[in-house]
């Protein structure tokens, strides 16, 4: 493969072509990540991804020859197959199945404090063993210290062997010797030149990372080495993803903070490996992890409320300088994650600009936002398919806009679903309660009533001068016995 030596004709021809910038360097950036992105998109993907990379302990290192700096057109614009680079395995080799959840860490030494055994051990102990079976984690150690390598594969092959036998973990590194120039790099927002090294090396770390963890997965999801998790976390991830079924999404996010707790389909992970190789120099990781997810047609932000994952690092691996942040939105105690079938939602309430009706419905942090109700106005959930449903809970209203709740208003279950000019409804409804100062939470939903649910419907049994925002729907399914 040439694909990743035009990666460095193309990092020496972007140097080259700085003076002619200046100060245009955004607008200059945007216009290329743009060209370069959507051009991959309307050509049809061609390549056959990489073999299994060799399960080897050294690289080979490959003679400079001028076959390592030949590229075509369609190398340029192609980003769909991975980036030949060959992989020092330091413990653990890859498993031939793949598993449902790759979780990424990329380490460098610190200056002061090391978290990653503590990372390590958080994912692990957080996780029952039916969710084990489920994950993989990857650790690349980036750094180019070969000793602390060394020593950090021994303390993690003694901690954690039973999880490297079992083919969880893996730890791998890229050799120094794939990675880009990272001496006169640009110093784009007036960064200090070690900063600007720093940031830079991180990209391409990252990079490296997902290069490798393309294809061991369904889901990837990127995380820091300085991470506590939330208990049974993937269970929580999996009702997310099932509930966004049908949906378009990118990343979604998990944690509001850095490079923690962003989810991707491993689908996208060559694309994005190459697009933070191509812009490496040019601004910090999670700059370009929002440029790649707007270039990807995925507008507004996906965020989970709880975060599942915090950060407990008290020294940043840059220079070891102070890092206190913390997520205010993060529990540790797994809290009733909400099932939310994939399902149609329809109302006749009047939107206000964005704010439609499936946000109040997404288990992320948004709502709905409607003009003022109506008597018999209405607010359904038609679900893909009938399910028994243990507990329903809806609020409404906000701590901002505190009068925009339901003042009046009734909870229905239907079923007996037939199609009309408007869509699919239920033809038949019960009533499980009334709604009290905005809000309802109604359990043993399947114990109440004699069907599986097909729909759930909020009816409006009085006008209101005020707006309604129906803040968040949360719904419950029965398990089956053998879940």
């Amino acid at each position: 493969s040439t694909k990743f030596h035009l990666m460095r004709l193309v990092w020496k021809s972007l140097d080259k072509m700085r003076c002619l910038r200046k100060r245009s360097t955004i607008p200059f950036l945007g216009f290329l990540i743009t060209f370069l992105l959507f051009l991959n998109l309307y050509i049809e993907d061609g390549y056959v991804l990489e073999g299994d990379k060799r399960q080897l302990r050294e690289a080979s290192v490959h003679p400079p020859s001028s076959e390592r700096y030949a590229h075509t057109f369609r190398d340029l614009s192609n980003f769909s197959g991975t980036i030949n680079v060959t992989y020092r395995y330091l413990a653990g080799t890859p498993l031939n199945r793949k598993k449902f959840l790759t979780i990424g860490l990329s380490s460098v030494k610190r200056k002061r404090g090391n978290y990653l055994l503590e990372t390590i051990k958080s994912i692990f102990d957080q996780s029952s063993y039916e969710e084990l079976k489920e994950i993989v984690v990857v650790v690349h150690l980036a750094d180019f210290d070969l000793v602390w390598c060394e020593n950090v594969v021994q303390e993690i092959t003694r901690k954690f062997a039973h999880h490297i036998i079992a083919g969880r973990l893996l730890v791998i590194q890229a050799p120094e010797e794939f990675y880009p120039s990272l001496d006169g790099l640009k110093r784009n927002y007036n960064d200090p030149e070690d900063r600007v090294r720093f940031r830079s090396k991180q990209n391409v770390d990252y990079a490296f990372l997902l290069n490798f963890c393309t294809n061991l997965s369904h889901f990837y999801m990127m995380l820091e080495d300085d991470v506590r998790c939330s208990r049974n976390f993937l269970t929580a991830l999996k009702k997310v993803i099932t509930s966004r079924e049908g949906s378009y999404w990118v990343m979604m996010e998990f944690s509001k903070l850095g490079y923690i707790g962003k989810l991707y389909h491993s689908r996208d992970l060559p694309r994005l490996a190459h697009f933070l190789l191509m812009f490496y120099q040019e601004m910090p990781c999670d700059w370009l992890l929002i440029h790649f997810r707007g270039l990807l047609a995925q507008k507004d932000v996906i965020r989970f409320k709880p975060s599942l994952f915090q950060h407990m690092g008290y020294y940043s691996s840059y220079k070891g300088v102070e890092n206190k942040l913390k997520d205010d939105d993060f529990e540790e105690d797994s809290i009733d994650i909400p099932d939310n079938p994939p399902a149609g939602i329809y109302t006749n309430i009047n939107v206000f600009e964005n704010y439609d009706a499936t946000k109040a419905y997404s288990t992320v942090d948004e709502y709905f936002w409607g003009k003022p109700p109506s008597t018999g106005d209405f607010f359904v959930i038609v679900f893909n398919k009938s399910t028994k449903i243990s507990k329903i809970r809806i609020a409404t209203g906000s701590d901002e806009r505190q009068s925009d709740f339901l003042h009046h208003g009734a909870l229905e279950v239907g079923e007996k679903l037939v199609g009309t000019k408007k869509g699919k409804q239920c033809s038949s409804y019960i009533t499980l309660g009334e709604f009290k100062n905005g809000n309802i939470e109604v359990q043993d939903v399947d114990h109440k009533i004699s069907f599986d649910v097909e729909c759930v419907r909020i009816v409006v049994t009085a006008s209101q001068k005020e707006w309604l925002i129906i803040r968040s729907i949360s719904l419950w399914t029965t398990q089956p016995p053998s879940q």
